[in-house]
């Protein structure tokens, strides 16, 4: 997606993209040694986590890479346990195993289990926020260890033909892996498998749950909770949260029916656990509707009439209750009575501000 003037930047958008994520990724060799170099500015994100991948996830174009096997994740690490220097800095050994001796942080890229061997192929790093205004990304560097000065050797005839086959099959195969991923297994256009309902229900939310490869995976620290809004100009989501446990990080996007986060950047289509506002009780009440009733955790649907429901709860440790939601359609006209009676209005300029703040980030 290429901004309109408003935003400069080109954004990849896919997969039901957190719009509070910057998504970075290397191939690499999982045989090899990687140094991760890196260092957090004194503003540092809410949460950052490197993982170890065998593969990508929608390459192969067929769901049936969504076994433990085929999407083996071989190595976690994120900043509740990464070692971080006085200055912020931080370095990462990436390998096979950990060597001997070494105490510093380590992300592993083999993995064994009674089932099969994984070796990762792929470095993927997401890097969360919560505080849009002021939380920096880290600077990332990686370099393979004893490769330091050398260079590729040159790409010839066959290589060349090689990478552009790959391109055309990787493009096959996403589209195909993420529109069956969605109509098959997500259920988001109906009842696929004969039982009655929706993995993604209508106008509701699943049950939260850990992140697992048989519901497509994602970060393997996040709990989530999803499902489909199918909204008309008069009516609105009424989503109730309850959280016992503190997680390390929380969002809730809008998404289209492919997959693709909505305009974050110019519309309030996504709120962070730093950007959504509790009520008295400890309740996040989130509104959900086409136009803006004037509520703090209002979500601008950005006038699309159907579209995914995500939220996500970041927890580096099982926590010991997941949280709770309540879901109900109100009409727009009756929302203010359905709230409690001391939620506040937001004025036309405040939310222009809120999007400014956005649209910086």
């Amino acid at each position: 997606e290429c901004g309109d003037g408003s935003v400069d930047a080109c954004i990849d958008k896919a997969t039901i993209d957190n719009a509070d994520a910057l998504y970075l990724s290397a191939a690499i060799d999982g045989e090899k040694t990687y140094r991760i170099t890196g260092r957090f500015a004194d503003k540092a994100p809410q949460y950052v986590i490197f993982e170890t991948h065998v593969s990508y996830a929608g390459d192969s174009g067929s769901l049936a890479e969504l076994s433990p096997v085929t999407r083996m994740i071989t190595g976690s690490l994120d900043s509740t346990e990464l070692q971080v220097d006085d200055d912020g800095s931080f370095e990462i050994l990436t390998a096979p195993d950990r060597p001997a001796g070494y105490a510093g942080n380590h992300l592993p890229t083999r993995k064994v289990t009674d089932a099969a061997t994984g070796v990762a192929r792929y470095i993927i790093v997401r890097t969360l926020f919560h505080d849009w205004a002021t939380e920096v990304a880290p600077e990332l560097h990686i370099s393979q260890a004893g490769n330091e000065g050398a260079h590729p050797a040159p790409i010839d005839t066959a290589a060349a033909a090689a990478s552009m086959r790959r391109v055309g099959s990787i493009v096959e195969g996403q589209m195909t892996f993420w529109n069956d991923f969605y109509d098959i297994v997500l259920e988001t256009n109906g009842d696929r498998n004969g039982d009655g309902k929706q993995f993604m229900p209508t106008n509701d939310l699943n049950a939260p749950a850990r992140a697992n490869i048989a519901a497509g995976g994602g970060q393997n620290t996040n709990v989530y909770a999803g499902g489909v809004f199918d909204l008309g100009p008069d009516q609105a989501l009424l989503i109730e949260i309850t959280v016992p446990v503190e997680p390390a990080y929380s969002g809730f996007h809008l998404a289209n029916l492919w997959g693709e986060s909505l305009d974050y950047a110019n519309h309030q289509s996504s709120l962070n656990g730093f950007q959504a506002e509790p009520d008295a009780d400890g309740v996040i009440r989130y509104v959900v509707a086409h136009p803006d009733p004037g509520v703090p955790n209002w979500l601008d649907t950005t006038g699309i009439p159907r579209g995914l429901l995500s939220l996500r709860w970041t927890y580096s440790e099982d926590p010991a209750t997941l949280p709770e939601h309540t879901v109900r359609m109100v009409p727009l006209a009756e929302l203010r009575e359905q709230l409690p009676a001391d939620t506040r209005t937001v004025s036309p300029d405040e939310r222009a501000a809120g999007i400014t703040i956005r649209q910086s980030h």
